[in-house]
């Protein structure tokens, strides 16, 4: 039986739930399409994400069991083995458990009345003289059209409907290949801290990471511009001078593969009847690749302007442009700074890198960056910290080597 409602998001992921969630809270008739036969299932992302960007969204604290642990900073690791932490005062980022936190905003959204429909694949968008009108499901071999006044697009990256819809997509040369794992049997681990592993060796074009968990697991993953990410964890175990000391007894599970998009927002998030969020929008930090802040913070936008074009029965281009603009003041600015050092740290070679860990460990810059006040809109936090000196004096060498890799 064909349905009919005011909004439908095509992902139950975080974002699409989120969107379902602050719309039906306004009291819009909210249909989500699932894939899956379950949300959060199954679970690429490590879920490493700051506790301020959750307090903001109102997340935070959350339920038991879906926080995996805290941490107070993060070390960095250069090709050869040197070494630069920065520690906080107190818990700064956390994990979460993706499968339970997913299913947490499932549970929050259908509280509020969306109705989620599961082994649902959206085959396509129904299209009329330029209006998404809504889309065709393929639910367990039952193929049906159902109708909305909007259609909100959270499919994630694959970008299918974008293309529907006439959108361009995210830019594929900042796609990089990457990988997750949980590892068990991991030495000298500080519970409290990330290690984070650099080098074109190991992570070309990203980086490398291990994650404690409270239940004495690892979380483990890279990102590669280039070649297969098995063999780029293979070398990291057996080669990298730190990690090597801390996996060469570990036994790695659970491996799962991923694509990340770094390029920054898409050009286009809205078009007639139609709206996208989370990864399909690239609502991704180009720096480290985290999405979830960013994008359920645009989720909450696009709630906010859906809602208004249902009242106004205004859901043309023109009206949901105010979307695109009101995100792009939350994050241009950010976006093209943390751009700019994605580009910046990609042209280092390892000499390079190495040079750099070396020099902010002598120079002291960890006393600088406790300073940092967001780990989400990061170019903001920079330019708030660029009253210290020793920033500033950092920021030089920075691009002074950056220079001398791209004369």
């Amino acid at each position: 039986m064909n349905s009919v409602s005011d909004v439908m998001v095509i992902g139950g992921g975080p974002c699409g739930s989120f969107t379902a969630l602050k719309l039906a809270k306004r009291g819009a008739n909210v249909t989500v399409f699932e894939e899956h036969k379950e949300t959060g299932v199954p679970s690429h992302c490590p879920g490493h994400v700051s506790i301020d960007g959750l307090k903001h969204l109102g997340l935070y604290p959350l339920p038991a069991g879906v926080v995996e642990n805290t941490f107070c900073g993060a070390t960095f690791h250069s090709p050869s083995g040197k070494a630069f932490s920065v520690r906080f005062p107190s818990p700064v980022t956390c994990t979460v458990n993706r499968v339970s936190f997913d299913k947490y905003l499932t549970s929050l959204a259908e509280a509020a009345g969306v109705r989620f429909c599961m082994n649902s694949h959206v085959e396509s968008l129904i299209i009329e003289n330029g209006i998404v009108k809504g889309v065709i499901v393929n639910e367990s071999g039952k193929v049906e059209e159902h109708f909305a006044k909007i259609v909100v697009d959270a499919e994630g990256i694959s970008s299918k409907l974008l293309r529907q819809a006439g959108l361009h997509t995210l830019n594929r040369h900042w796609l990089i290949n990457g990988m997750s794992a949980e590892a068990e049997n991991v030495k000298n681990m500080k519970s409290d801290m990330v290690e984070v592993f650099l080098g074109r060796d190991y992570s070309p074009g990203f980086f490398a990471w291990l994650i404690p968990k409270r239940d004495g697991q690892v979380k483990v993953g890279l990102g590669t511009k280039t070649g297969n990410p098995k063999e780029f964890l293979q070398r990291l175990i057996v080669e990298h001078p730190s990690a090597s000391k801390r996996l060469q007894k570990a036994r790695i599970r659970h491996i799962s593969f991923h694509p990340l998009t770094l390029g920054g927002s898409v050009a286009k998030t809205y078009s007639n009847g139609f709206l996208v969020v989370g990864d399909a929008a690239s609502h991704v930090k180009p720096t480290t690749g985290g999405g979830l802040v960013l994008g359920l913070t645009c989720a909450d936008t696009a709630a906010e302007i859906a809602f208004e074009a249902l009242q106004r029965n205004n859901c043309s281009d023109d009206f949901l442009a105010s979307y695109q603009r009101r995100c792009e003041e939350t994050l241009s600015f950010d976006m093209k700074i943390m751009l700019r050092m994605r580009k910046m740290l990609n042209a280092l070679s390892d000499r390079q890198i190495n040079g750099a860990i070396d020099f902010c460990s002598r120079f002291g810059l960890d006393k600088s960056l406790q300073n940092l006040d967001d780990f989400d809109f990061q170019g903001r936090s920079l330019l708030h910290a660029m009253h210290d000196p020793r920033i500033l004096t950092a920021l030089g060498y920075f691009f002074y080597i950056y220079l001398s890799a791209n004369p």
